[in-house]
């Protein structure tokens, strides 16, 4: 997988989507999906963005591709 991944608003719940893959995966509350989706994360060092209840980027972390320590 290569594609950046988003916790979004969905709803009363939060959802996890993979760009590229077109599926969303929901969870009742914006913690659990974080806590799902780092790990994922960090095994395929993909980019992983967190949306607030407004849609805006609130947080970003990076575990592999445009980290100043990945050659490219």
């Amino acid at each position: 997988m290569s594609g950046d991944i988003h916790v979004l608003p969905h709803g009363s719940e939060w959802a996890i989507a993979i760009e590229g893959t077109g599926t969303r995966t929901r969870y009742q509350t914006r913690e659990a999906a974080i806590d799902i989706v780092t790990q994922l994360a960090k095994r395929t060092r993909a980019e992983l963005l967190i949306h607030g209840r407004d849609g805006q980027i609130h947080e970003r972390s990076t575990f592999g591709h445009g980290s100043p320590h990945t050659r490219g």
